[in-house]
């Protein structure tokens, strides 16, 4: 097994990270939340000859999951994900665009499948359990792996930061639930990526997070 790799591209206005995930040897990889800019995420994959197997979504607001449309047809792979609770906002993507004044690129986003908790999605060697972690939407998940010791939280948690929970399906209490009973548990050790500025590492949230402190 290579090792796991992962790149960050950041798209539209949001400051959205969509990270390539990729195995160092093999080069096979999924793109996770293809927000927008497209065409940049599809130079990446080809300047690095990355072969993506499927796009993996943690949550249906339109900064990760504008892009995945054309995306999907470009590259001929599957969308995966999120959770079906999503289903309503991802339905209503190009809406969610016109209130934000950005419709350019954006697509409403059907998945090939959702996901559950527990499940578990690879590619090539590396494995990763899906986490339902609701709170900054309904529907979010988070993708970990083990072996690894990375986690893609997606909104849930940031450096020095959590995800919001005004905007529609948010619940502040649910997230806090998320990261304190589902996210901390998994070790201190574990680093993560996450949709938007720096990544970290799960006890050094712990530990100078305002929010969990």
């Amino acid at each position: 097994m290579g090792q796991l790799n992962a790149a960050i591209i950041t798209v539209t206005p949001f400051q959205q990270n969509c990270a390539i995930l990729f195995d160092a040897e093999t080069k096979h990889g999924v793109v996770v939340d293809p927000g927008g800019e497209v065409d940049r995420i599809r130079k990446f994959i080809k300047d690095n000859g990355l072969v993506v197997e499927a796009i993996w979504i943690t949550h249906g607001h339109i900064d990760h999951a504008g892009g995945a449309m054309d995306l999907k047809e470009a590259l001929g792979v599957d969308i995966i994900g999120p959770h079906e609770a999503d289903a309503p906002m991802l339905a209503r993507l190009e809406a969610q665009a016109a209130r934000y004044g950005t419709t350019d690129g954006v697509r409403n986003c059907a998945p090939d499948r959702f996901l559950t908790e527990g499940e578990v999605v690879s590619f090539g060697d590396h494995s990763f359990e899906v986490l339902h972690c609701p709170g900054h939407a309904p529907g979010h998940v988070v993708f970990y792996d083990k072996a690894a010791k990375f986690a893609h939280v997606g909104d849930v948690l940031f450096q020095g930061s959590v995800g919001r929970t005004d905007l529609p399906g948010g619940d502040h209490a649910a997230l806090m639930r998320s990261i304190k009973e589902k996210l901390l548990p998994l070790g201190d050790d574990i680093g993560f990526l996450c949709g938007h500025g720096p990544g970290s590492r799960f006890g050094v949230e712990r530990r100078t997070n305002p929010f969990l402190v």
